[in-house]
């Protein structure tokens, strides 16, 4: 049996609703032509502004009633609609506008308008691509888990590196002390150290093997093991680190951009009324 997702919700139920707004919208546009012609202060102006503030008010609250309602099977249903209403309303604000734009609080408040759903756009494909690309990075692996192996591996790798020649030995403690692993928010972000310590030390070792005497060889062959191992557990570290950092920014952008929003909209609609 398929199941659903928040774009086909119950039969794309909200995104047949999006749509049948804003063509009663765009006919209203057409058919209905005010006398001073489309702008914010004709009736047909009030009328769809009035609309479209009631909706920013009821989308800002689903922000909180998704935190009440987390993981109860309503939350999709609102998500979907958030998503839907959310796109119909850049319409019916633009409408509203009657395409007049300017250097003006009605016009800071719309910029803010289009910042904000177009932050819930990333957010919603980040939610959509990344949550999958954790599971195939890391399986049933935590992330401290993936850690602590990254610790044993540069214990072990170190006590055998101390029974090889110098260069094999300077070249592990190089790596496990210069590796980082999201330690600001830009290396979390991109998810790769430049020159990443390991990434070089794996690739030295194998050039380096050459000065191992035979009877180090099984010592070497372990150490080279344990390198490439913990290499790709470093990288895995910070996939996940990316992907988790991907997932939060978003918010940085779509919360506070709500709340500009929601100024601006305030200072709008009261400089209508003080100017009507």
């Amino acid at each position: 049996m398929q199941h659903s997702n928040i774009f086909d919700y119950k039969n794309y139920r909200y995104f047949k609703l999006a749509v049948i707004v804003i063509l009663i919208a765009f006919a209203a546009f057409l058919v209905f032509e005010p006398t001073v012609g489309h702008y914010g202060g004709s009736w047909y102006g009030y009328t769809l502004g009035t609309i479209s503030a009631l909706m920013v008010l009821w989308m800002t609250w689903y922000g909180i009633r998704k935190r009440r309602y987390r993981g109860t099977g309503a939350t999709q249903g609102w998500l979907s609609a958030h998503i839907y209403l959310g796109t119909a309303l850049t319409v019916l604000v633009t409408l509203h506008s009657g395409f007049n734009f300017g250097f003006n609080v009605h016009t800071i408040a719309y910029g803010f308008l289009l910042i904000v759903v177009a932050s819930g756009f990333f957010g919603n494909y980040t939610y959509m691509i990344y949550p999958r690309q954790m599971t195939e990075n890391m399986g049933e692996e935590s992330l401290d888990g993936v850690l602590l192996r990254i610790a044993e591996a540069d214990k072990l790798a170190r006590q055998i590196a101390l029974l090889m020649p110098d260069d094999i030995n300077n070249t592990v403690l190089r790596a496990c002390r210069e590796t980082s692993i999201g330690l600001g928010l830009l290396d979390q972000l991109r998810g790769f150290q430049p020159d990443c310590p390991s990434a070089m030390a794996v690739k030295e070792l194998t050039a380096l093997g050459s000065q191992v005497s035979a009877d180090q060889r099984k010592l070497y062959r372990e150490l080279y093991s344990i390198m490439v191992r913990r290499e790709s557990l470093v990288r895995r570290a910070r996939q996940d680190l990316m992907y988790r950092a991907r997932l939060g920014i978003w918010l940085y952008l779509h919360v506070p951009f709500t709340v500009a929003l929601l100024v601006a909209m305030a200072a709008h609609i009261i400089s209508v009324f003080v100017y009507w």
